[in-house]
C-alpha cells in the first residue's frame, strides 16, 4: 500500500505536507482533510488521476483481448460476489440511477464496504464508461468508486461486452506530463 508521501507525490504535492482527517487535528505544517472541503485544486488533481487511469485502461482494452485482462488479484472473488448480489445488473449500458439513486446507494454501500480490506483504494473515485461499446468522453463517463469500476469492468470483460473495442478503436499514445 503506498504511503502518504507516495500518494502526495502522485498528486504533485510535496511530501512534507501532513494530511489528517477524522479527528479534526493537524500538525503545524499539515493540512486537515476536513478543512479542504471541495477544494478545486484537490478536485482537479483527483480528476487528473482518474482521467489518467481511464486512458491507461482504455488503451489496454484497445490492445489486449479483454477476456484475458486481470484487473486485480481478486477478480474471481469480485465477479462472483458482484453477480451474486447484482445478478441482473446491466453492465452494457449503465443507468446512472442504478448506481447513484438513494435506493441504489443503500444496496451498493454495504457491498462496496465488504471489499474495504480486500481491495486497495476500493473507494477512490474512478471514471467508467456508461456505454461499453464506446470510448471515454464527457457524455459517456461518470464517476464511481474503484470497486464499482472493478465489478462492472470485470463483468464486461468476462461476459464479452468489451470485445468490440479492439476492432473499433486503436491505442492512443499517452501525453507526457510536464514537470
Amino acid at each position: 500500500m503506498p504511503n502518504q508521501d507516495e500518494i502526495l507525490a502522485e498528486l504533485g504535492l510535496p511530501g512534507d505536507i501532513a494530511v489528517t482527517g477524522g479527528g479534526g487535528g493537524s500538525t503545524s505544517s499539515g493540512i486537515n482533510a476536513n478543512d479542504l472541503g471541495n477544494d478545486p485544486t484537490m478536485e482537479g488533481l483527483w480528476a487528473m488521476k482518474a482521467m489518467e487511469h481511464a486512458e491507461i485502461y482504455f488503451n489496454l482494452l484497445c490492445a489486449v483481448d479483454p477476456r484475458l485482462l486481470k484487473l486485480t488479484p481478486k477478480d474471481d472473488l469480485i465477479y462472483k460476489e458482484f453477480r451474486k448480489e447484482f445478478p441482473d445488473f446491466d453492465v452494457v449500458k449503465l443507468d446512472e440511477e442504478a448506481l447513484k439513486s438513494p435506493q441504489a446507494k443503500e444496496k451498493w454501500r454495504p457491498f462496496c464496504m465488504s471489499f474495504e480490506k480486500e481491495i486497495e483504494d476500493y473507494s477512490f473515485a474512478t471514471l467508467i464508461r456508461l456505454d461499453c461499446s464506446d470510448e471515454y468522453s464527457e457524455a459517456n463517463s461518470i464517476i464511481v468508486t474503484r470497486i464499482q469500476f472493478f465489478c462492472i469492468e470485470i463483468a464486461r470483460n468476462r461476459e464479452g461486452h468489451n470485445d468490440s473495442i479492439r476492432t473499433k478503436f486503436k491505442p492512443r499514445p499517452r501525453t507526457k506530463k510536464t514537470e
